[in-house]
């Protein structure tokens, strides 16, 4: 047999703090042969970036490999001197990190960046190395490779620098890419055209893969094997087919449950979150790492250390439980509690025509003494939709759609240049947040994508909350801000001692909550949630979507959510608003929405849309360019660059009308109706195995 491009054998990986050693992967064991795809899967802080970074010694001055070997084609590494190791990082081994600004220097051209590798690499002439790296460009499908040659990163939109990393990544031709959460960022449709490129790139180049992700569906687009990790330590390995379809660790049914798959029902069907927290590495259970929160836990087996087994009859199968083959995993599905959906009230958020355009002035001399006339970036072009009591409307699009300016002119940080925002029959489009009165705030709040920056480091989760209890009037004594804060606590499913700690203290998923309970601290009537639940693992994902949806049960409050992410919107939203270029494509139920007929841009989004479910078949659509300016908007259709259902001449000259095709859905496309109506689901269901996750 050919030598491993990589083994990994009972390795552990140890940092050292003032406090001691902190244990945080142990007894990994991992094998990538030439020209395949690992996925290696979990929540934060299992272990994943750890391996990877291991991998390529990059473990810092207080990181180390404690035991075990790391072998690249058949070396240890750790025996490498470190000049080796210089040589084979960049040359032999590339890494590809979550966020592109971290590998590109925003003081360079892409052009020295690029050619420096090879140079540095290989010792060839500028004039090769450039050439490598156009053909480079062209490769992971940059348009005009010598424009993006001579631009600075800041110049790229955040697609175009992930390709430039990936293109700088391969172009010594690796014989290993690690690829650490790459397009977690990134909007559906350019992660549609990242995850096609890097199958692409394996195919071509036969390079060995091992890809980081908590996106379940991105693995099974792109990976031949997964290995699932909790805790510091591996604990399912197979094939994709074989760890989706006949799962054998219950952490892995845990976050199979945890994800929102098509047919998925908030009501009928809610997601089950993964009980209880990750634990800290020096707080791990002897035994089973899963157990405190395993179902199947049975004293005096579960607490013993716990080798990997191979699963019977399943070559390849490994899972790390002593009772995979007693538990019946088709009997056993976790089911959330059923509710009955709730009964929308009278409308309480009304957009009527709004446009948003910001005025760019060139104060150039030529421009000022030729009196030229200003241009506007269209932000938002007549916005005409509406928002009922207790139900949730999602705003989806690409980045730059015009999304979260709606927000800021519904929050009051940013005035509407025309038309009308009603909330509960109030103008509030054109009255900026400083002149809102305290009602009107406390009634209009947001919950943020990051939840730590609106979080003050130095005061006390309870503080923080307290004072917007005390801003809005809903207490105003101490015992009452007291009790509320305690109340909040109780709503959002935190401790009530966390009022004492500090957000450094807590996770992700909790700081998230503590931003959901300020925002429903004050009983608004609207909340934004722009993007709350797009960086947390799936478990924390479905235990926020699920407090969400019960909040929004008890207080009868409107939400607006605003995501990339269609799965979570088709799962928690009621209606949904596609916007493309600061114009509405489509708007309808989320049942219309998601079946034919669609708006092009919308089954374009649709079928980007990675889903971890291997009986799903989807159409392959992947958009071509980029996003234009909303500076310089195309005429006629705004999608008509892009669109692969183009008609015409029709599409480039005139602004199609909005047609109502059903009641509440409308589109806006040049298509004819018949055309519309005979368009195919662009996903379709198969029959799944028996044991796989329902």
């Amino acid at each position: 047999m050919a030598t491993p491009v990589l083994e990994c054998k009972n390795v552990s990986i140890s940092y050292y703090t003032r406090a001691g050693e902190v244990p945080a992967v142990y007894d990994f064991n991992l094998t990538i042969n030439q020209g395949e795809a690992v996925g290696i899967v979990g929540e934060s802080g299992c272990g994943k970036s750890t391996v990877a970074l291991a991998i390529m010694q990059y473990m810092g001055k207080n990181g180390a490999v404690t035991a075990g070997e790391i072998r690249f084609l058949g070396r240890d590494m750790r025996t490498m001197s470190q000049e080796e190791l210089r040589q084979i990082r960049g040359s032999q081994i590339s890494m590809v990190y979550q966020e592109p600004m971290a590998s590109l220097n925003p003081s360079m051209l892409i052009r020295d960046q690029l050619i420096e590798v090879p140079r540095y690499h290989e010792s060839i002439s500028t004039e090769a190395a450039t050439k490598r790296a156009i053909e480079l460009l062209e490769a992971v499908r940059l348009p005009d490779p010598m424009r993006i040659m001579n631009s600075y990163p800041h110049q790229l939109s955040g697609g175009q620098q992930q390709r430039v990393v990936i293109a700088m990544a391969l172009l010594s031709k690796p014989k290993l890419l690690l690829l650490d959460e790459p397009t977690t960022a990134l909007d559906v449709t350019v992660e549609a055209g990242v995850v096609e490129l890097i199958k692409d790139i394996s195919k071509r180049f036969g390079t060995s893969m091992i890809y980081i992700s908590h996106n379940l569906g991105l693995i099974l687009e792109t990976c031949d094997r997964i290995c699932v990790m909790y805790s510091g330590q591996a604990v399912e390995l197979g094939s994709v087919k074989q760890v989706f379809d006949e799962m054998r660790h219950p952490y892995t049914r845990g976050l199979f449950s945890s994800i929102p798959l098509p047919g998925t029902d908030r009501y009928a069907h809610p997601l089950v979150p993964i009980r209880g927290q990750l634990p800290l590495p020096r707080d791990r259970p002897t035994g089973c790492t899963f157990g405190p929160r395993c179902d199947f836990f049975v004293a005096g087996r579960c607490d013993k250390p716990i080798p990997m087994l191979d699963v019977k009859g399943d070559p390849g199968h490994e899972a790390r439980c002593v009772r995979y083959d007693e538990i019946d995993w088709v009997k056993h599905r976790p089911k959330g509690v059923e509710m009955t959906p709730l009964e929308p009230g009278p409308p309480v958020l009304q957009v009527h025509d709004m446009k948003k355009y910001y005025e760019i002035r060139d104060t150039s001399i030529g421009a000022i003494l030729s009196r030229k006339p200003p241009r506007y970036v269209k932000a938002n072009e007549k916005l005409d939709f509406e928002a009922r009591e207790a139900e949730t409307v999602a705003v989806v699009g690409e980045s730059g759609c015009g999304k979260t300016t709606f927000a800021k002119v519904l929050m009051g940080l940013e005035s509407s240049t025309s038309g009308e925002v009603l909330v509960n029959g109030v103008e509030v489009g054109k009255l900026p947040v400083r002149s809102r009165k305290p009602g009107l705030i406390s009634s209009l709040q947001i919950v943020f994508q990051n939840p730590f920056e609106t979080l003050n480091p130095s005061h006390s989760v309870g503080a923080q909350i307290g004072r917007v209890l005390k801003k809005f009037g809903v207490a105003r004594t101490r015992q009452e801000i007291e009790q509320k804060t305690y109340e909040l606590l109780d709503l959002v499913k935190l401790p009530r001692e966390f009022a004492f700690r500090k957000p450094r203290q807590l996770s992700g998923g909790q700081k998230q909550r503590i931003g959901i309970a300020r925002a429903f601290g004050g009983n608004a009537s609207v909340v934004v949630a722009d993007e709350p639940v797009s960086a947390l693992d799936v478990s924390v994902q479905a235990a926020v979507t699920g407090l969400l949806t019960d909040i929004q049960r008890k207080k009868r409050t409107t939400m607006v959510f605003i995501s990339h992410d269609l799965s979570v919107v088709r799962y928690l939203a009621d209606r949904i608003v596609v916007m493309y270029l600061g114009r509405i494509m489509e708007q309808g139920t989320t049942d219309q929405v998601f079946a034919p007929p669609y708006h092009p841009y919308t089954e374009a989004l649709l079928s980007a849309v990675p889903i971890a479910d291997t009986s799903v078949k989807k159409k392959h659509i992947v958009l071509k360019g980029e996003l234009p300016s909303p500076v310089n908007p195309p005429p006629g259709c705004p999608f008509q660059t892009r669109c692969p259902r183009k008609i015409g001449a029709i599409c480039e000259t005139e602004l199609p009308t909005v047609k109502e095709l059903a009641p509440g859905h409308k589109i806006m496309c040049h298509l004819p109706d018949d055309v519309l109506r005979a368009m195919e689901p662009v996903i379709e269901f198969g029959k799944k195995p028996e044991g796989a996750n329902a």
